[in-house]
């Protein structure tokens, strides 16, 4: 019987507080709303490591450009590390794999390249496709970068 009481206010207090927030919401003229609140474009960083998902992971983005309407309504970052990167290996690469980078770079999309997995494969910048830039500090860091500003985290 104790806990019903406690939930029963736990929610009471919840509805009370989202209640007194949509009020302040509706209250606040438009152009006072913080410019981070404002709707705007999404920004979204895709995590690729696993060398089967390559053509899936590129799939996904290419939806996901053409879903929203083109480049210009999404932002999008690709940070590839481990065994995924030896499919961006411009000696190696699949003609379809390269074509849609090359695309991806000309619509904005930032193609990172691990630094840790680039050491690690003994591979450079100019070993890679054109369009990639090395995420010096690791990819995980470049995700964990991204993600605190405000990019959405995709792992396909």
């Amino acid at each position: 019987m104790h806990r019903r009481k406690l939930l029963s206010a736990a929610l009471s207090s919840l509805g009370a507080a989202l209640l007194a927030a949509a009020s302040r919401a509706e209250a606040a003229p438009a152009e006072t709303a913080p410019a981070e609140t404002a709707p705007g474009k999404l920004k979204v960083v895709y995590h690729l490591s696993d060398h089967d998902k390559v053509g899936f992971v590129l799939g996904n983005i290419r939806n996901h450009i053409d879903g929203v309407g083109g480049p210009d309504h999404v932002t999008i970052a690709l940070v590839v590390h481990g065994p995924a990167l030896r499919s961006f290996h411009a000696d190696k690469a699949n003609p379809d794999v390269s074509r849609q980078i090359g695309g991806f770079s000309s619509a904005g999309v930032e193609l990172a390249a691990c630094g840790n997995t680039m050491k690690g494969q003994n591979v450079t910048l100019k070993d890679l496709l054109p369009g990639f830039v090395s995420a010096e500090h690791g990819g995980v860091v470049r995700i964990a970068e991204l993600q605190s500003q405000g990019y959405l985290y995709l792992r396909p």
